[in-house]
């Protein structure tokens, strides 16, 4: 039996198919290639996006943390009395070093003058006695420069306080103001027992305070 002549047309299609499948796997493999660097770079990305997010919650609790310690200073201090109180204190500091100081100074100077006086009816070692005296005068006067020193550091104090104060004014009106603080839970500063008793000299302007010439009326 002859055998039926080959067919061409069926050749050549079996060669476009070879090479049509030849063009799918070719272009399979660097899709495959494109797909890996794709999820690759994906996942660099949700890496850097977690870490992005811890970041963003360590923000947030230290503005919540600030925002306590800000609303402790101004509704536990008495919404900022207590930082004029301690400026207040200060300022009685600085007048009472002040008022001492001068006491000391007319005292020593009574002294000079009376040692002086002393000096010109004494003779001999009694005399050296005398300038001795003036002498120590000469470094009382000296040792109350004090109080001078002591006034301009107090200055630097309360000013740098007055900027603290003014930073946390800029901070609260920046979140919304007092209003937005309201339910933000301050902490519990208040004294209790023997400790809320002791609340040191009075100052001038406090009111219903019992005064010390009262004081020491009732046990003179």
């Amino acid at each position: 039996m002859a055998s039926a002549p080959p067919d061409e047309g069926a050749l050549d299609r079996h060669n476009e198919v070879m090479s049509m499948l030849g063009t799918i796997k070719e272009a399979i493999v660097p899709a495959k290639e494109l797909s890996a660097a794709l999820i690759e770079e994906h996942r660099k990305d949700m890496q850097e996006a977690l870490r992005l997010k811890v970041e963003l919650d360590s923000i947030y609790e230290a503005i919540e943390r600030t925002k306590r310690e800000i609303a402790t200073l101004r509704y536990a201090g008495a919404q900022g009395q207590e930082i004029n109180r301690v400026t207040d204190e200060l300022g009685a500091i600085v007048l009472g070093t002040e008022t001492a100081t001068n006491a000391i100074l007319a005292a020593a100077e009574r002294i000079d003058e009376l040692s002086g006086n002393l000096a010109a009816r004494l003779s001999g070692g009694d005399q050296d006695f005398a300038r001795e005296i003036s002498d120590q005068v000469i470094s009382i006067f000296e040792a109350c420069n004090f109080q001078d020193i002591t006034g301009q550091r107090i200055s630097k104090v309360v000013n740098a306080m007055k900027f603290v104060e003014e930073r946390v004014h800029e901070m609260i009106e920046i979140w919304g103001g007092l209003e937005s603080f309201k339910d933000v839970e301050a902490a519990d500063v208040a004294r209790h027992g023997d400790e809320a008793l002791l609340n040191g000299p009075a100052l001038s302007t406090d009111k219903g305070i019992t005064s010390q010439d009262a004081i020491d009326a009732l046990f003179g």
